[in-house]
Parts: C-alpha cells; sequence; structure tokens
C-alpha cells in the first residue's frame, strides 16, 4: 500500500465546501424557513378573534441554488438534521 493513500478506502474524504459557502447556505436556509412558517401562520382559517395560529412547520426543502453536499456537510456539523424525504430541520 502507498504511503499516500488513506487508510480507509472506503469511506471517500468529505468534499472541500467553502465555509462562506456553507455559511450563505445556511443563512438561507434559515430564512427560507422562517418565511415558511410566516407563511403558515397568516394563512385564513385561524379564528378571527384570536391572534392566529402557531405554525407546525419543522422541517422543508432546502434552497435548491446550494448542492446537497452543502446540505449533508451543514448535517453533518450539527447544524441541520435530515428530516427525510428531502427534508432538513433545524435541530432542537
Amino acid at each position: 500500500m502507498a504511503a499516500d493513500q488513506p487508510q480507509n478506502p472506503a469511506q471517500p474524504p468529505p468534499p472541500s465546501i467553502p465555509p462562506e459557502e456553507l455559511k450563505r447556505a445556511f443563512h438561507a436556509f434559515k430564512k427560507r424557513l422562517k418565511l415558511a412558517r410566516l407563511d403558515d401562520e397568516s394563512r385564513l382559517g385561524h379564528r378571527a378573534m384570536s391572534t392566529g395560529g402557531k405554525s407546525t412547520i419543522q422541517g422543508i426543502q432546502p434552497p435548491s441554488q446550494y448542492p446537497k453536499a452543502v446540505w449533508e456537510e451543514l448535517v453533518r456539523q450539527g447544524k441541520l438534521l435530515y428530516a427525510g424525504q428531502g427534508l432538513y430541520e433545524l435541530p432542537k
């Protein structure tokens, strides 16, 4: 085995994503989640005399302008959780 080869060839090294791109993607995710929750809370159907309903949205599909590798890296870092079926959510 050559000295420059990794010890565990089954696991590829994580992609090198610039920290600035991760930060922008995370900010875009939080903004989209906030807007989705506000949209859900402002929908008609709540009582007219109530203060409105609390949004039940927990996870969303991330913005498509960033590749899937960015979202997987944010999950690996613990900043997001994968909720399944292409949805991500913030940790509790």
